[in-house]
This record gives structure tokens, C-alpha cells and sequence, in this order.
């Protein structure tokens, strides 16, 4: 039976160049090669992308209410689960780089360990505003651009530990739509009702899975940006970066972030989810949690192992829609090797 569900952000855009495949690390010998694509790739693109988001545009952005239903071809076998892999991340200004990056298998039920640190946070929040500070603030942030039709548009998205300290995870729908991808591609951590603490972060290289660019699967509904240094410092140099974690456990304990955009939010405020993941019941194979964000808090990340005191985790997912008959539930797409090598190609790629 199909059903209708409804992406968190807008619309995208014209697509400037060709998609090609990315370059695959060893997988085996299934091909989960992600597909790339130039962003604002050379220095007057980026003065000109830098120049066309004012805090006028970014505060005037809005997510689109109601879309059609995404494709989910019905051979699709899901997302390939892998070894569990893992990589920590790192707080912001600490002189530490995150290179370290091994196997990582989960062990038990997943719940945090709470000892004897002062929890602020809402272990089970529908949709809260983040106030307990931490790394997820600066590395937490939205994630601008324009429409084929020219409307100013936005979703959220995550600044991660990688190899060129440049990558930002967010969702598939967030970077391609509708057959066009976005232009004018920018990040801004720490948003904050206009202000832009850390600076805005231009796209020079955009990746999405294969399943999301050929048919938009809502199963891969993953994408990752590579962002240009900004003063001679790259991304997660100055605001950190969240670890990331691929073929987990499910159904664990999850905190969900993300800027909503649509009524009743604004935009304006980091706002929280939290609670255990349950495997999608309706459609997919991605799961769920309870959760009241709206449109515009697409890309934003998931996080297993959250330490609420820190504002470190393991981003494990990234919001994607909710179904029309559910508005109190979020569902993302499970982290398997598809999701991994989107990681991989972003974080192997040059920032310039």
C-alpha cells in the first residue's frame, strides 16, 4: 500500500556538472560507491556563495510544508550491514586531532552509563530546546541553500571527526531532489537567531548514496558535505567534530537533533529528541523515535553513546521524514555500508 510521508526540508536545485561516482574504499565485493559532485569549487564561487547568504536570506529560508512521496523501489533490499565501525570524536579547541579511527563494536544494551555527572537533559524529549551547551552546540548546525525554482531553503546537518577535518553528514534530500541538486551549498555551526558564531562554511563537494541519487530510496537517504577552509582554518579545527558509527545495534537509546523550521518552530534554536529507536513499522527500514520536529531539521544528526555533559556521541543516523498520519514521530535511515562510504569518500577528499 502506498503511503505518503513528508521530507524535512525544501525543495532542491538545477544541478551544476555531471554526477560521477566517487572514489570506493575496498568494500568487498558489493559496490557501494557513493556519487559526488562540485559545489562552489573554485575561490570566486565561494565569495560569491558567502556574499549571497546574508543573515537577511538565512533567516528568511524556509522548508517546504508538503512534498510527494519519495521513491522506494520495491526491490530494494535495504541498506548492506557490515562489521561495526566507529570513529570518536573530538570537543572543539582542544590541540587533539581525531585520526584514531578502528573497529568499534557496541557490547550490551547501549544505555549510557550516567555515574555521578549532573543530567540536565530529557532522557524521553518529544522536542526540546537544547540548553545544556556542550560540543553539540558548535557542531550542530543548519545547513542553507537555493531551489531549482530560486526559493532560499534550509536543513540542519552535523560537523564530524574526518580525515580532512572538513565533513559535514546531513541527509540525501538535503544536498538532491527531484532529479537536481542544490547550489549555493552552506554550513553555519552554532546557529543561533541569525547570529553565525563560527562563520558560514561554503560546499565545494557534495556526495549522496547511489539508491538516493538513481531513485531517491528513502532508505539512503544519507549525504555528506565537504566544506572550504574559512580564514585558513578547517571545519572541525575550530568547532570539533561528532564521532560517527556505521552497522550498530538497533533500537538503543538515541538523542535526535536538527533546526525545524516550520510551524511551530522557527528555526531560530537547536532543539532535541530523545528516546530508544524502534524499527520503522510502516515502510522502511530505517527507524524511529517519538519527536515533534518539523520541517528544516532534516540532516540533523542522530547520536548513540550521547554524554549530555560533554555533548559527544556517535552520529548514527540523521533525520529524514515523518509520515503524514504520525507527525509525533521522526524516522532516519540506518547506517549501514552505504552510509559508511559516503563518509569515507567525504572525508578522503580534498576541502579546495
Amino acid at each position: 500500500m502506498h503511503r505518503r510521508v513528508a521530507l524535512l526540508s525544501v525543495a532542491a536545485l538545477a544541478l551544476a556538472g555531471a554526477l560521477v561516482p566517487a572514489q570506493a574504499q575496498a568494500t568487498g565485493t558489493a559496490d557501494h560507491r557513493p556519487v559526488r559532485w562540485s559545489g562552489a569549487d573554485s575561490s570566486s564561487e565561494r565569495r560569491t556563495v558567502l556574499q549571497y547568504w546574508t543573515t537577511q536570506r538565512m533567516l528568511a529560508a524556509q522548508p517546504m510544508d508538503t512534498m510527494a512521496a519519495p521513491r522506494r523501489a520495491a526491490r530494494s533490499s535495504g541498506p548492506t550491514r557490515g562489521e561495526p565501525w566507529a570513529a570518536r570524536g573530538d570537543a572543539a579547541q582542544t590541540g587533539q586531532r581525531a585520526t584514531q579511527r578502528t573497529p568499534w563494536r557496541t557490547q550490551g544494551s547501549g544505555n549510557q552509563a550516567r555515574g555521578t555527572q549532573t543530567q540536565q537533559a530529557v532522557p524521553n524529549s518529544p522536542g526540546l530546546r537544547w540548553t545544556d551547551g556542550g560540543a553539540v552546540v558548535r557542531t550542530s548546525g543548519r545547513l542553507f541553500f537555493t531551489t531549482a525554482e530560486g526559493a532560499n531553503a534550509s536543513c540542519s546537518g552535523t560537523a564530524v571527526t574526518s580525515a580532512n577535518e572538513s565533513v559535514v553528514m546531513t541527509a540525501g534530500h538535503c544536498v538532491k531532489l527531484n532529479g537536481a541538486a542544490h547550489r549555493n551549498v552552506a554550513f553555519v555551526p552554532a546557529f543561533d537567531n541569525g547570529r553565525r558564531p563560527f562563520g558560514t562554511w561554503v560546499a565545494t563537494r557534495l556526495f549522496t548514496t547511489q539508491q538516493w541519487n538513481a531513485r531517491e530510496d528513502i532508505n539512503f537517504d544519507i549525504a555528506a558535505a565537504v566544506v572550504a577552509p574559512l580564514q585558513g582554518r578547517t571545519l572541525t579545527d575550530v568547532v570539533g567534530g561528532q564521532g560517527v558509527a556505521f552497522n550498530q545495534a538497533r533500537q538503543r537509546q538515541m538523542f535526535a537533533f536538527g533546526y525545524p523550521a516550520a510551524s511551530p518552530f522557527d528555526g531560530s534554536t537547536l532543539i532535541y529528541c530523545s528516546g530508544r529507536a524502534f524499527n520503522d513499522p510502516v515502510a522502511t527500514r530505517g527507524q524511529g523515535v517519538r519527536c515533534n520536529m518539523t520541517g528544516g531539521s532534516s540532516g540533523g544528526g542522530w547520536f548513540l553513546g550521547f554524554n549530555e555533559s560533554t555533548g559527544l556521541g556517535m552520529l548514527n543516523s540523521v533525520n529524514s521524514f515523518t509520515y503524514d498520519f504520525a507527525p509525533g514521530f521522526m524516522f532516519g535511515p540506518f547506517f549501514g555500508d552505504e552510509a559508511m562510504e559516503v563518509y569515507q569518500a567525504a572525508q578522503n577528499t580534498g576541502a579546495l
